[in-house]
């Protein structure tokens, strides 16, 4: 799944490494859900349920095949069976049994395409204020939404998406904020609801931006107003974030302590079970989506799609 993305930089580790008051423990931590646990929370909460739609087999031959993985083919052949290639090469093609067989007569063949930076669906057609989704244009960092909470899986740019040869597509919010929100990646086709167009497994994202739109956007809304501000905007955040990952190991090692101590307590009095005296238990921190995410890029599960301006942003997130 790491080739469906290409991210421009690894700002959690990046910001993570210029933040000494970073937390080890809370940066690595990964707790596991339970009896007084604090949940996983960049666990996807809407799983995908994707299913190929039935599809009978092709054969193409005759085609100049680029492959992207390899040298060119030229009058070579592809067998497609339920929709996936199952054999490539030059030279007689394989037994098409029951096959539809297309002559491609030398035309180019090449594998999906990918956009790994589309706004379809949240910024659907026809433009119009119910269909303008793409960015939460209302504070600096909103991490806390998603893309798929706004994608419409009936956008008509979709078919022509299709037709142009994206077979998939990372679906992200707006470049206006410092964090616009979680990124969605789908397999390029409509459907009836997010979760039908989900790609199966693919990796949780979130969408950056640095320099220009956030200066626009927020310039007259309390900043940031400059680079200056968007820089310390991001330090801010991910320092907020790592505080509060310190705060959910804190509590999940608290927890475990006081389940030992009453398992203890529960053997002493012979299976009786007494509630530890003077203690109801540890209580767990509120819980917080937009934390929950930046936390989870300063550990790695979230990957970072950063929109920069110029060079010289670049070189500062990095």
């Amino acid at each position: 799944m790491r080739h469906l993305l290409v991210l421009l930089c690894a700002a959690g580790s990046a910001l993570q490494a210029q933040n000494p008051a970073t937390p080890a423990a809370a940066a690595k931590a990964t707790v596991a859900p339970g009896t007084g646990a604090v949940a996983l929370p960049n666990a996807d909460p809407f799983p995908s349920t994707y299913r190929a739609a039935p599809a009978r087999a092709v054969l193409i031959t005759n085609a100049t095949i680029l492959t992207a993985a390899g040298p060119q083919i030229d009058r070579g052949f592809i067998l497609l069976r339920d929709g996936k290639i199952v054999s490539v090469g030059s030279g007689a093609p394989p037994s098409a049994g029951d096959a539809e067989v297309i002559d491609a007569n030398g035309r180019y063949v090449t594998p999906g395409l990918i956009d790994t930076h589309s706004h379809l669906g949240v910024y659907a057609a026809p433009s119009s204020g119910a269909n303008d989704d793409g960015n939460e244009a209302t504070a600096p960092v909103t991490a806390q939404v998603r893309a798929e909470w706004g994608y419409w899986p009936g956008d008509p740019q979709i078919g022509r998406a299709l037709a142009g040869g994206v077979t998939t597509a990372l679906i992200l919010p707006g470049s206006a904020n410092l964090v616009g929100g979680r990124g969605f990646t789908v397999v390029m086709r409509p459907g009836r609801t997010p979760a039908e167009v989900a790609f199966p497994g693919a990796p949780a994202t979130v969408k950056m931006a640095c320099g220009e739109n956030p200066k626009r956007v927020y310039g007259n809304k309390g900043g940031p107003q400059t680079r200056m501000g968007v820089y310390a905007g991001f330090r801010a955040a991910f320092a907020e974030a790592a505080a509060y990952a310190g705060r959910r190991v804190a509590y999940t090692a608290a927890r475990a302590l006081w389940e030992k101590k009453r398992t203890r307590a529960t053997e002493l009095s012979a299976g009786r079970a007494q509630p530890i005296s003077g203690e109801t238990g540890p209580e767990p921190p509120a819980a917080d989506a937009k934390l929950d995410t930046l936390a989870g890029v300063l550990r790695g599960e979230v990957l970072a799609q950063i929109h920069c301006y110029r060079a010289a942003d670049m070189a500062q997130m990095i």
